[in-house]
């Protein structure tokens, strides 16, 4: 489990630079009216790709932790640790919204027939899905609950 620990620590960056990457790119080339090439659908499809990985990556963790088991057997018992709701169902729930509007803005923008369109689908939807994901990530400076930004152990 320490290993899956820490490459869903090393993946998560790779979404967050990757989503940014993305953002960076739709704002651009909204406001620039440019062509939504195929480099840029590529990265549009390697964000969301790499965030299903990291989706599946979290799954198989959350059903391994303490924290989910803990907080989902005892339902009916006050939970006096934060991280016990954090890590049962906050994260995981934010984490899976995130992932799904991001599929749902990437599914969009495929579809979308004009490039500005296409800009603006992909611009709004990852967005949106940017914002829960910072809110849900655990940072080490996060009210939530703080992780060391790379986990080389569990």
């Amino acid at each position: 489990m320490t290993s899956l620990v820490i490459i869903h620590s090393i993946v998560r960056w790779l979404v967050v630079i990757s989503l940014l990457t993305s953002l960076v790119v739709a704002w651009s080339g909204y406001g620039k009216r440019s062509a939504f090439t195929q480099r840029v659908n590529k990265l549009r499809h390697w964000t969301a790709t790499l965030a299903h990985c990291q989706l599946v990556i979290g799954i198989t963790l959350a059903f391994r932790s303490p924290y989910f088991t803990h907080f989902w057997h005892n339902l009916s018992q006050p939970n006096t640790h934060f991280d016990f709701s954090f890590y049962g169902l906050i994260h995981p729930g934010l984490m899976t919204l995130a992932i799904a509007t991001l599929t749902i803005g990437s599914a969009k923008t495929k579809r979308s027939k004009h490039d500005r369109n296409k800009f603006r689908t992909m611009l709004i939807w990852f967005t949106v899905s940017a914002v829960i994901i910072i809110i849900a990530i655990p940072w080490p400076f996060s009210p939530l609950s703080a992780r060391p930004l790379i986990r080389i152990y569990h």
